[in-house]
């Protein structure tokens, strides 16, 4: 049997467990996944850069490592996907664009340092989206290669989705981890700002900017996030405190079972039929444990604060490609810096003042409920390769900063996945994660 067919299908917890435990050698692991990136990635084209050598070298140290008596990280021998706007002092981050070609950072992003001291192994870096907006890349829908991933985080979950890697990571500054999860059908968590460090990734958004993970488990992307997780100090936004432990949360068993806010939101009407009908059969599903909520009214109008926000930071961050470089940018990236540059300082900072007062507004629902329900996408991944679907259905828990799973429970018509999201109090990841768990199995174990 291939090493492929031992290995590659197996979820990270498991493929760590059998590493750790000398059933599997980290490097057999690793020549079982490229064997996958040989077979399904020319279709897939997940990948902006994967050099075999480098992994297995990678590979080796680890079960020298082990060999030796050390100890073993969190992710011990365990290859992610790395989006390439995060950088690698091993391998270049050219962001998506030709005007970062060749860009080879000096030193790795938060995020990979913390990747690498808990065993884990830089497998290569995925597609993005040009600069992580809207322009796609090449990658196409592991499910079926006529429709889009999503995006941003494009490569790294049609990367998962291929089981070319257990793991990815991505980012989101409106909808890039929860739709590619919801199109591609994998799990996409997003814990909540605060989290995970942001430093040494492409900035888009200070204020909107997170980092989310990707995995074929809920386990599984628990794992890569806690492993993330921790305050640092070069960036100003994470918060000085205990180590989550959400890993243990994604496998506990609720007290009581837990009750659902079923949140329709107020661009129900653009959610493809099929999808409407799907989430009506999971809502009758869960009569007794889910009742519909309905947003505060100012929640229709924070998709446009969001723009007023991401356009105007977007402009700013971008501004100097653009001024020297607009020839080699999409239309679409120059049409949001050249928007944001003529939006004024008081609107910008009139969008941002209204955050916080939505956020209170919504807070007190987390005191009945232990999770939004609510649709991850307008519906399946859209045909065609022109565009990465909507990030509607994302928008609001973006800006308000919560965290947000993917869970991929329901199909469309044309068989390919929709993604449920569930999302949660800000803070409170870890009860989400077990609310996530209660639900996995209540669907699993009504489909027999």
């Amino acid at each position: 049997m291939s090493h492929e067919n031992d290995y590659s299908q197996l979820s990270a917890l498991d493929a760590r467990e059998a590493m750790v435990a000398g059933r599997c050698a980290c490097v057999d692991y690793a020549q079982a996944l490229l064997a996958r990136v040989d077979r399904v990635e020319p279709e897939v084209r997940a990948w902006a850069r994967i050099d075999a050598d480098h992994l297995l070298a990678q590979a080796r140290e680890a079960d020298s490592a082990r060999a030796a008596g050390q100890t073993c990280g969190a992710l011990f021998g365990l290859p992610v996907g790395i989006k390439d706007i995060i950088d690698t002092a091993d391998l270049p981050t050219e962001d998506g664009t030709p005007l970062h070609a060749g860009r080879q950072p000096d030193r790795d992003a938060t995020v990979v340092r913390r990747l690498r001291e808990a065993g884990g192994l830089v497998m290569g870096k995925t597609v993005t989206t040009e600069f992580a907006t809207y322009a796609p890349g090449p990658t196409r829908n592991p499910r079926d290669p006529r429709h889009t991933p999503g995006g941003s985080s494009s490569g790294s979950a049609a990367a998962v989705a291929a089981a070319m890697t257990p793991l990815a990571i991505g980012t989101q500054t409106n909808g890039s981890v929860i739709r590619p999860a919801s199109f591609c059908g994998v799990y996409g968590f997003k814990p909540g700002a605060g989290w995970i460090s942001r430093r040494g990734v492409l900035t888009q958004s200070p204020t909107l900017d997170a980092i989310g993970v990707f995995g074929r488990t809920l386990g599984d992307v628990a794992l890569l996030a806690q492993a993330l997780a921790g305050h640092d100090p070069d960036d100003g936004q994470t918060w000085l405190r205990a180590a989550p432990r959400w890993v243990e949360m994604a496998a506990a068993e609720p007290p009581l079972a837990p009750t659902l806010a079923w949140v329709e939101t107020p661009f129900w009407d653009r959610v493809a039929p099929d999808a409407r009908a799907a989430f009506g059969e999971l809502v009758e599903l869960l009569a007794g444990r889910i009742a519909p909520f309905e947003l505060p009214a100012q929640a229709a109008q924070a998709i446009a604060w969001h723009r007023t926000v991401m356009e105007v930071d977007i402009a700013a961050s971008f501004g100097l490609d653009h001024d020297r470089g607009r020839d080699r940018m999409s239309a679409s990236l120059r049409g949001q810096i050249e928007r944001g540059r003529r939006i004024t300082a008081v609107d910008y900072r009139e969008a941002l003042a209204r955050v916080p007062r939505l956020l209170a507004a919504l807070d007190a629902v987390f005191d009945h409920y232990d999770a939004l329900l609510t649709p991850a996408t307008l519906g399946t991944a859209p045909a065609g390769l022109e565009s990465t679907g909507d990030p509607l259905m994302c928008t609001l828990w973006t800006l308000l900063g919560l965290p947000a799973l993917s869970l991929p429970l329901l199909h469309g018509e044309n068989g390919l996945p929709i993604g449920v999201q569930l999302v949660g109090r800000r803070g409170d990841e870890g009860r989400l994660l077990r609310t996530a768990a209660w639900l996995v199995r209540a669907v699993e174990s009504a489909a027999g």
